[in-house]
């Protein structure tokens, strides 16, 4: 599958470009730490809002931080917490959304009708609430984004378990003997994965921009780690006075990063449907 997508990559633009994008983002954030640039939590207190310049590519916020270093470390947070939760909600949801297709009844029933409370909520609203109850550390934003996303998968994979449960491999798979758990695990969650991968890849797009967000109101992560989102909020203020780097940076980074994501989504979602190629 990855060679035959790098093809169709070839012959579509918009899926290359995405994909592209997002290599560019994440050779980037792994390879930041050695490109030689200053500490990215560190302030230099002879620079405070130094214009964009050779010593200074970006130039420096009001904390008297690179700016150009802080952005290309930035995506290792943002990345992280946008992909694990994605991960982490595919885990959650995935399972139950499964088991709730293959049974049915009241049961399948029931766990839909508890997501459909838990989306009834605004995404973003419900998230913001959670992190300031659970804390804005890391690993509680990572945990809050999981558990407001995983509805969707969990109705993305029931609608395909509905759909395949009973199909002919199915039925041979009962007839040999295999328990519903083997069938479940080994036969059906192999065939109903395929509408996942576009979804995550959008998902991950959708959570950058949830933790930039959190961030910007206060209750992500926070200055001196380098996040797009709050480098976004401590430059905002600036740039009614004409300092707009230490916010314009991050932000053209995070529209770009967040653009090749749903590209390289809407390839996946193409690449996977034949009958959209």
């Amino acid at each position: 599958m990855p060679v035959d997508f790098l093809r169709f990559a070839r012959r579509d633009g918009a899926t290359a470009l995405g994909l592209s994008i997002v290599g560019a983002i994440i050779l980037t954030a792994l390879a930041a730490p050695w490109f030689g640039l200053r500490p990215p939590e560190q302030a230099y207190f002879d620079a405070f809002l130094a214009p964009p310049s050779g010593a200074y590519w970006f130039g420096t916020d009001s904390n008297g931080m690179d700016v150009f270093s802080r952005v290309l470390h930035a995506p290792r947070i943002d990345l992280l917490i946008a992909v694990a939760a994605t991960a982490l909600a595919i885990a959650i949801g995935g399972p139950l959304g499964l088991i709730a297709g293959f049974y049915g009844g009241w049961g399948g029933d029931l766990i839909v009708r508890v997501v459909d409370v838990m989306q009834a909520f605004p995404v973003f609203v419900l998230t913001l609430a959670l992190v300031a109850v659970t804390g804005n550390n890391i690993v509680s934003v990572i945990w809050v984004m999981a558990l407001v996303e995983f509805p969707v998968y969990l109705r993305l994979l029931r609608a395909e378990a509905l759909s395949h449960r009973d199909r002919q491999y199915i039925r041979a798979a009962r007839t040999v003997g295999n328990p519903n758990w083997r069938i479940i695990a080994r036969h059906l969650a192999i065939n109903c994965l395929t509408p996942v991968f576009p979804q995550a890849a959008i998902h991950v797009s959708t959570g950058m921009l949830t933790v930039a967000g959190l961030a910007f109101l206060g209750v992500g992560i926070r200055v001196p780690t380098p996040e797009w989102g709050s480098m976004i909020a401590v430059g905002a203020p600036r740039m009614v006075s004409g300092e707009w780097w230490p916010s314009v940076f991050p932000g053209i980074a995070l529209v770009i990063t967040a653009f090749g994501f749903n590209l390289l989504g809407r390839g996946l979602q193409t690449y996977l449907d034949p009958r959209r190629r």
